[in-house]
């Protein structure tokens, strides 16, 4: 709701749900969506991401074709709040959000999920980024620790530099033998600058920005991580802290944000 209000676009957001009380009334929720996705609030390393992308007479099914239950759905918002998912095991609340229609210049690149990027932001700066790739093995989650192939993106152009799944070198998508050096992402220049505007909506010095790319509406703010995983700079083949220390020393707490964009293109390119 704050990203909205700032401007910055997002997936519909379909309802929360807050408490044991009001498990039973998800059905209410998603009777009406031909795709979901119920997420922990907390939640980290993509865990407790349950992904509807079809509805059919009452039968809810998996990006891998299996279905899943009302009960199930039930089941899985009750491990939410009791924590199960969440950093530190603290209770959490269900994010009940619209299923996303990836772009589909990423066809092929992407294993029945919808592939994110991940911009890195330091005070304000787009530093590094890469993009995720779902497979089989990751159940059709962009998430590189559940298997997901992650791509090197160079933050300047959008094309991809690189790419890795477990931490070795890969050159094609797993299932679907797609070349990943010809990967280039676009509508770049909104996604860096959808990134950046994260550190004025946060006021966060460091953060991760994930972004996907909708068919109908374009670049999309996914979720912010105070916390992002360090499995970018594999991707990328490089390390942060360069880029970071760089930051660090320039006088950036003053600039605007085409400042602070002009500022990636002329040090990152």
């Amino acid at each position: 709701m704050i990203a909205k209000k700032h401007g910055a676009n997002v997936p519909d957001l379909i309802g929360v749900i807050e408490s044991q009380s009001q498990v039973k009334t998800v059905h209410q929720l998603i009777k009406n969506e031909g795709g979901f996705v119920i997420k922990p609030s907390q939640g980290s390393g993509g865990k407790g991401i349950l992904v509807i992308t079809k509805v059919e007479n009452g039968h809810y099914y998996k990006p891998s074709g299996s279905e899943c239950s009302l009960d199930d759905i039930e089941r899985h918002c009750t491990n939410i709040l009791a924590g199960l998912f969440s950093l530190g095991g603290g209770i959490d609340v269900a994010i009940v959000e619209a299923l996303i229609i990836f772009d589909d210049s990423f066809e092929g690149y992407s294993f029945e999920g919808v592939p994110d990027i991940r911009v890195i932001v330091f005070k304000g700066i787009p530093m590094m980024a890469m993009m995720r790739l779902s497979t089989s093995m990751s159940d059709g989650k962009a998430n590189l620790h559940q298997g997901a192939v992650g791509v090197g993106i160079n933050i300047t152009t959008g094309v991809a530099l690189n790419a890795v799944q477990h931490d070795e070198i890969v050159t094609h998508h797993p299932d679907t033998q797609k070349e990943l050096a010809m990967l280039k992402v676009p509508h770049w220049e909104e996604v860096i600058r959808l990134a950046a505007q994260c550190y004025d909506i946060s006021g966060l010095g460091y953060l991760g920005a994930d972004v996907v790319l909708d068919q109908h509406h374009g670049p999309m703010l996914l979720e912010l991580n105070a916390r992002p995983g360090l499995a970018i700079q594999i991707a990328n083949g490089m390390g942060l802290l360069p880029r970071l220390q760089q930051i660090e020393a320039a006088n950036t707490d003053s600039m605007d944000l085409d400042q602070r964009l002009a500022y990636c293109k002329q040090h990152f390119g």
